[in-house]
């Protein structure tokens, strides 16, 4: 029983990975994200004119960055970040005795460039899209029901399904690479015609003494300008590995306190402070019609609704379409969405 199991902690004669390492590279990007997340959202928090953007903007600037650093370690140890930070690397199933130091073949280098940075993102805008299809449907706004929008209703309905299926072809894939049944644990591992092996000492001498350009040569300007961007986004990756070998844990705790069972306890620990009242309500004297004016149609107010994150009350139509448009508090800053509105219902109605 114990040989049977042995392969499953241990590498295997062709350096296979164990389940246990290419599982923990998986989960440290998915880590990462998270956390830089939240700490983009408390800089929005604290002041939404200089930050927003940032928090508006955090899936692209995100992609970007992944995109770079990525390229930066495909390129120069044949591996991702999350691979090289656990001694990784991808070798070619066509060609498994390539140096890591060379660098994986352009075909395959840009595959893995796209399904490590590119999917992510794209399926990280699917599913923003898709809740806020849902808080739409909360709000029982139909638009008009053209050909593209019946296209458009009928992909959010199928990726639910879509995303299911994928999810269960990653389970199928892990459970046969535990038993040695295929060489790759992930499905994006088997289309960019890579699979991973552990870094030999030879590999690790050879990264070391990697020149940075060839030697004797008289670059041209474009070439400097590449090397220089090439230095840049080099010291920020070196910069994040080292940090994350010292953060790892810390990075792991954020993923578990920020996780959907620690929520309750998250909000009651940084929600937002109570923004101050609008002055008319101190004002005694102040006529009675002027509390039912809405701040942004500066009208009596139709179909009252209260936006959560700063406690104003607007009239649905006004506010619906500014927070839409803005994602944010026409008044505070507030960083607010669609489903921070809450109907207002009086004794009158």
């Amino acid at each position: 029983m114990a040989e049977h199991g042995a392969h499953l902690t241990t590498a295997s004669s062709d350096e296979r990975p164990s389940i246990f390492e290419v599982l923990a590279q998986d989960s440290l990007m998915s880590a990462v994200k998270p956390a830089l997340q939240h700490a983009v959202k408390i800089l929005a928090e604290s002041n939404p004119t200089r930050y927003g953007v940032l928090w508006r903007r955090f899936d692209e600037i995100y992609a970007l960055l992944d995109l770079l650093l990525q390229h930066h370690f495909l390129s120069r140890s044949s591996a991702s970040f999350s691979e090289n930070f656990y001694g990784l690397k991808r070798v070619l199933t066509s060609d498994p005795t390539r140096p890591a130091h060379f660098g994986l073949r352009r075909k395959q280098h840009l595959r893995s460039l796209l399904l490590l940075a590119l999917l992510p993102y794209l399926r990280a805008k699917v599913e923003k899209i898709l809740a806020r299809q849902r808080d739409e449907d909360d709000f029982s706004i139909r638009l008009p029901q053209s050909l593209t929008q019946k296209m458009y209703r009928a992909f959010l309905v199928a990726y639910p399904f879509v995303s299911m299926a994928w999810d269960g072809w990653v389970f199928c894939q892990q459970l046969l690479y535990v038993f040695g049944r295929t060489r790759t644990h992930s499905p994006l591992l088997w289309m960019a015609g890579v699979k991973l092996a552990h870094l030999t000492a030879h590999d690790i001498q050879s990264l070391d003494l990697k020149p940075s350009s060839p030697i004797g040569t008289n670059p041209s300007v474009g070439e400097k300008m590449q090397r220089i961007l090439s230095s840049v986004v080099g010291g920020v990756a070196m910069s994040l590995s080292t940090g994350l070998s010292l953060g790892v844990f810390f990075l792991q705790f954020l993923e578990w306190w920020y996780s959907s069972e620690n929520q309750s306890t998250v909000k009651s620990l940084t929600t937002l402070p109570t923004p101050p009242p609008p002055v008319h309500l101190d004002d005694q004297a102040a006529p009675g019609i002027l509390s039912k004016l809405c701040p942004l149609c500066r009208k009596v107010r139709a179909n009252d609704t209260a936006l959560s994150t700063s406690g104003f009350v607007f009239c649905y139509r006004c506010i619906y379409m500014y927070v839409k448009a803005n994602q944010k508090c026409p008044l505070t800053g507030y960083p607010s969405g669609v489903q921070h509105l809450i109907k207002i219902y009086s004794s009158e109605c």
